[in-house]
C-alpha cells in the first residue's frame, strides 16, 4: 500500500484504541489561546470609542465586560467547532500545524462538538442577559448571526471557509460587528471612531487568518479546502497579508491627529514588521506559526494603544 493510500485510509477522528485520550493540556490547546487576542482587541477599541464620545456616567463598564465575555466565548466556540468540522471531514490529515483533538483521534468528535456548542450556548446566555439589560432586542439577530458565522466557517455542507470567504466574514464579525457592537451596547450609538476602529480590528483579524492559511496552502489544496490563500496563491497571499497588517497603522496615524496617543501604535510595528518579514520569507511551518503568534499579539497591542488614545 502506498504512503498516500495509508494516509487517506485514516478515519476522521482516528482510532481511540491506538492513541492516548486527550489531556487537559490538549483541551486547552484546542481552545487555541493564541487566537484569543482577536476577541479582546475589538472590545478594547469599541470600549475606547464609547469613552471618547460619552458623557460622564453614560459609559457602562459592566456591559463592556459582558461584550468581552461574549467575544471570548464565541472565539473559543469557533475554535472547537473548527476542530470538529475539519476533523470529521478529514481535512486535518493534511495540516502542518499543531495536531487537533478530532483529527488526531485523541477526543471523540461528539465530545468536541458538545464542547463547541457549550461555549456557543454560554455566549448566547451572556448575550441574552445583555439584551434584556439594554432592551436592544434586535441584537438577538446579530448574536444569532455571529454564532451561525462561527459554525458555518467550516461546518455544514457548504462551509464558506472552503470557498475563499473566510476573510470576508472575519472582517465583518471580528472587526465591524464586535467593535461597533461593543460601543453600541454601552452608549447606544456607533461613532465615527467606532467605525474606523472596527475596520482596523477587522484587518488585523484577517491578517491572522491569512498567515494561518498561508502555512497550509499545499495541504488545504490536497484537502480541497479553497481558502483565499489557496485561490490567489502564495505570492498574492503574502501581499494581502502585508496589506492587512500595515493598513491599520495608516488608520491609527490618521486618528492620531485628533487623538495624539494613537501615535504610540507605531511602536507596535516592532512586532508587526518582523511578522511580515517572517511570513514573506518563511520556508517552514514553524516560522509561519511564529508569524501567526506575532500577528495576534500585534492585534492586541495595537488595540490597547488605540483604545487608550480614544478613551483618554
Amino acid at each position: 500500500m502506498s504512503t498516500r493510500a495509508k494516509t487517506n485510509s485514516r478515519r476522521p477522528g482516528g482510532n481511540p484504541a491506538k492513541v492516548p485520550p486527550a489531556t487537559l493540556a490538549d483541551w486547552i490547546g484546542g481552545a487555541r489561546l493564541r487566537t484569543l487576542p482577536l476577541a479582546v482587541a475589538p472590545v478594547i477599541i469599541g470600549t475606547g470609542a464609547a469613552r471618547a464620545v460619552s458623557d460622564p456616567g453614560e459609559w457602562h463598564w459592566v456591559r463592556a465586560l459582558a461584550a468581552l465575555a461574549v467575544a471570548l466565548l464565541l472565539q473559543i466556540g469557533v475554535n472547537y467547532a473548527n476542530d470538529y468540522s475539519d476533523g470529521v471531514r478529514g481535512t486535518d490529515q493534511y495540516r502542518l500545524g499543531p495536531s487537533r483533538l478530532t483529527g488526531s483521534g485523541r477526543a471523540k468528535p461528539k465530545t468536541v462538538l458538545t464542547v463547541a456548542l457549550s461555549f456557543f450556548a454560554a455566549a448566547a446566555v451572556v448575550g441574552i442577559v445583555t439584551v434584556i439589560d439594554t432592551q436592544l432586542w434586535w441584537l438577538l439577530a446579530v448574536g444569532a448571526a455571529s454564532v451561525a458565522a462561527g459554525w458555518f466557517y467550516t461546518g455544514g455542507k457548504h462551509p464558506y471557509g472552503y470557498y475563499g470567504l473566510g476573510e470576508v466574514f472575519v472582517f465583518a464579525f471580528f472587526g465591524v460587528a464586535a467593535t461597533a457592537g461593543t460601543q453600541y451596547v454601552q452608549i447606544k450609538t456607533v461613532s465615527q471612531e467606532g467605525w474606523i476602529g472596527s475596520a482596523a480590528a477587522g484587518l488585523l483579524a484577517c491578517a491572522v487568518l491569512m498567515v494561518n492559511n498561508i502555512r497550509d496552502i499545499d495541504q488545504d489544496r490536497l484537502a480541497r479546502k479553497r481558502t483565499l490563500a489557496v485561490l490567489v496563491g502564495p505570492t498574492w497571499s503574502k501581499v494581502l497579508y502585508t496589506v492587512f497588517v500595515l493598513l491599520p497603522f495608516a488608520i491609527s496615524s490618521l486618528l492620531a491627529f485628533v487623538y495624539p496617543i494613537a501615535w504610540l501604535t507605531l511602536f507596535v510595528l516592532l512586532m508587526a514588521l518582523p511578522a511580515v518579514l517572517i511570513t514573506c520569507t518563511a520556508r517552514t511551518a514553524r516560522e509561519l506559526i511564529l508569524a501567526l503568534q506575532l500577528t495576534s499579539l500585534t492585534a492586541l497591542a495595537y488595540a490597547i494603544f488605540v483604545g487608550w488614545a480614544l478613551a483618554f
